[in-house]
């Protein structure tokens, strides 16, 4: 059968026709964020911003009222509450498809993507909305995002009218130092960090490549990661509205939001390796290293600890409790007529710069042998452990005839005493180990001892330090700073 030409055409034009309605029917049924690739404006081009809700408390909190205020600015607004676990009490959430709770701790009944948080987010940007906000006026988030698109700072914050609203820091953020020290901004509204409750906006991308993308607190964990990459936050003047019901209203709920904030802190700095904090003022915060704790790392193996090989220096905390506990020992070495001098790598540092060297991980004294008994926590140390009335353990060190003082039972941060005595002019021992700077050495070098700063004291020192320092270690040694075992790792190549 041969068709006419008029048949031909009434039947292109009925298959042109599907074509078009199958083509309407598609893009009716395709997500509202995935349409239009494009450059696009306004509501009518549908949402380009996540509102993401993390900070806040499930036994007391306004995330009813802060996902309700966004979705009647834009119905269509994604919003995604991210937590741990399944809030209890229940968020009494919208039941709608732009409306998702995220549970971010694995479970053994749902798949790995569940539990990452990007999975919910398919729109370009992602504003980090903290609990007790309240959007009242229509736009501020597109707005935002032309700011941002602007350029300048890679992200962008709106205050909230709360009785803590955001304001601009100075932030640095020393991997090395273990260190975080927060200032005044020279040049706000942009800067490093913020304090307060605010909106923060910024790319999808970049905070999903983030370490710790919304481990919490989500500002201080935010600011450390963006402030160590330079990445600059503006802070703009319109704020958004604060919560008609605020939430933790109550004396007991503010009291029980603070502990667990202030453990959330803790542990959070820790795990990002952060050992101490500086604020604006000054005040100082420590986090680890303490009497009742563990020392911040293990058994060193060939004169190099762990944290070297991280590209890291001794912990501050740690260079404290050394700091202390030589100064203690020094003291009740003084008292007890024990004489002793700096040895090794301490009285390089003092030598160097009047401190512990920022990569070491004890400290070592030489004593005099046959003054061990004029000291009673000596004495007690030759027949065992002996923990004194502030704390510190006296004890025979495992590795040979030699002395060592711990910071704590929990804290095994010590100062090594090497007991020396002369033979024929010249300072020996019994017990040496397989260190560069272990040798024996002229008895001159002590008569007489000479007063150096070390550590914050003053502590005695062998006379003309540096050739003593350079028979042992070798010449330069002031001058060239080196790691411990350089054949392991050497500082120029450690970056």
């Amino acid at each position: 059968m041969r068709l006419t030409r008029c048949q031909a055409a009434l039947a292109a034009a009925i298959t042109l026709n599907l074509l078009v309605l199958f083509y309407v029917s598609w893009l009716q049924h395709q997500p509202r964020n995935s349409r239009a690739r494009g450059p696009r404006r306004g509501a009518a081009a549908g949402p380009r911003v996540t509102v993401l809700v993390r900070e806040f408390e499930a036994f007391d909190n306004a995330v009813p009222e802060l996902v309700d205020s966004f979705l009647k600015q834009d119905p269509a607004q994604p919003v995604v509450v991210a937590a741990d676990t399944l809030p209890y009490p229940p968020l009494a959430l919208p039941r709608l498809p732009n409306v998702r709770l995220a549970l971010l701790q694995p479970a053994l009944d749902r798949p790995a993507a569940a539990s990452r948080p990007e999975t919910y987010v398919a729109t370009e940007f992602v504003a980090l909305v903290p609990d007790g906000t309240r959007a009242e006026a229509p736009g501020q988030l597109e707005r935002m995002v032309e700011v941002l698109r602007a350029g300048g700072a890679r992200l962008v914050a709106a205050p909230v009218a709360s009785a803590n609203p955001a304001r601009c820091l100075a932030l640095n953020v020393s991997l090395r130092e273990w260190t975080a020290r927060y200032g005044p901004a020279p040049s706000a509204p942009r800067c490093d960090a913020l304090d307060g409750d605010a909106v923060v906006l910024l790319r999808a991308r970049d905070l999903f490549n983030l370490s710790a993308p919304l481990a919490r607190p989500v500002g201080t964990g935010l600011f450390l990661q963006t402030a160590l990459r330079g990445w600059a936050v503006q802070l703009l003047e319109q704020p958004f509205g604060a919560a008609r019901q605020p939430p933790l209203a109550t004396a007991h709920a503010r009291w029980k939001a603070e502990r667990e904030g202030r453990a959330r802190r803790a542990a959070l700095l820790r795990s990002l390796g952060i050992r101490l904090v500086s604020g604006e003022g000054g005040r100082l915060e420590w986090f680890g290293c303490s009497k009742e704790t563990p020392r911040c790392f293990g058994t060193v193996v060939g004169d190099t600890p762990a944290y070297l090989y991280e590209e890291r220096w001794t912990p501050p905390c740690c260079l404290r409790a050394l700091r202390e506990t030589a100064r203690y020992v020094v003291g009740v070495l003084e008292a007890a007529g024990v004489r002793y001098w700096l040895e090794g790598g301490s009285l390089l540092g003092a030598a160097r710069h009047g401190d512990i060297i920022p990569w070491d991980y004890d400290v070592d004294l030489g004593i005099y042998l046959e003054d061990v008994g004029n000291c009673e926590q000596l004495r007690g140390a030759e027949a065992g452990s002996v923990v004194d009335e502030r704390g510190f353990v006296w004890e025979k060190a495992v590795e040979g005839d030699f002395f060592r003082v711990q910071y704590s039972e929990s804290n095994h941060l010590h100062v090594d005493l090497w007991p020396f005595y002369p033979r024929n002019g010249v300072m020996t021992k019994d017990t040496w180990l397989d260190h560069r700077q272990d040798v024996e050495f002229p008895e001159h070098f002590l008569q007489p001892l000479v007063p150096l700063s070390f550590a914050g004291f003053v502590a005695q020192a062998p006379n003309n330090y540096r050739r003593f320092l350079e028979l042992k270690f070798g010449p330069g040694v002031i001058e060239n700073p080196e790691y411990p075992n350089p054949s392991l790792l050497s500082l120029a190549g450690s970056g």
